[in-house]
């Protein structure tokens, strides 16, 4: 009688991870493991936590892992491009959720959820990238544009594009928005220079500018808030 080959140790390890997820959702598993139930489904005959762990060692963190571009993900041995995919999708679903929540139309009295979804999308971002959030007369979201990408300063974002797209959407009042890479979340010179540009050239249009937010992975910085607008 031929024996049945048993089943490779980590069959069991998997149906365990996806149990504790199961029954006591993310904070249940550690980062790494979190990355490893995610690449079994990507990954389905081989033991994934080594990869999972040096994937977050060769990014740096959890996060990282998700802000990466899909060729730095497969340039890690033992990534290719379906996992790559899967993991982009997750950062995008989860984009797309707070994009969703965020930016449905609703008054704006609180900046918490649109701080969330801007985080979660510009947080990351290896680059500098401004947007403008466009509301209606009711600070209703009605749109949201990215402007720039790259180096943020009044060279390069241009008063009359961000104007030109406001009487697009037939916006009353804007939300600017751009991230700091580098953490660190004061506004420089060149920061509040292009924010009374675009507050002075709004006026003449009779747009209301009503916040200019940095975003940070870790925080933001409200102009509106510290009365620099």
């Amino acid at each position: 009688m031929v024996e049945k080959p048993a089943k490779p140790h980590y069959h069991g390890h998997r149906a365990r991870l996806r149990q504790r997820f199961l029954t006591g959702g993310p904070g249940a598993l550690q980062d790494y493991e979190l990355l490893e139930l995610l690449l079994t489904f990507a990954i389905p005959y081989s033991d994934v936590k080594p990869l999972a762990k040096r994937l977050i060692e060769h990014f740096g963190s959890f996060n990282h892992v998700f802000d990466a571009a899909p060729e730095a993900i497969m340039e890690v041995t033992g990534l290719k491009e379906y996992s790559a995919v899967l993991i982009k999708l997750v950062k995008a679903c989860s984009e797309y959720t707070l994009k969703a929540e965020a930016l449905k139309r609703q008054q704006i009295n609180s900046l918490a959820t649109l701080v969330d979804y801007c985080r979660a999308s510009m947080g990351g971002l290896p680059d500098e990238q401004f947007r403008v959030i466009f509301l209606n007369s009711q600070n209703e979201i009605i749109a949201e544009e990215i402007v720039q990408e790259g180096t943020v300063n009044q060279t390069v974002v241009y008063p009359r594009k961000v104007l030109e797209l406001a009487l697009k959407h037939k916006a009353s009042g804007l939300i600017l928005v751009h991230n700091h890479p580098s953490g660190h979340l004061n506004p420089s010179a060149a920061d509040q220079e292009l924010t009374r540009a675009l507050v002075k050239a709004s006026r003449a249009l009779n747009l209301t500018v009503h916040d200019h937010l940095i975003i940070g992975r870790h925080g933001y910085f409200s102009l509106a808030e510290k009365d620099m607008l």
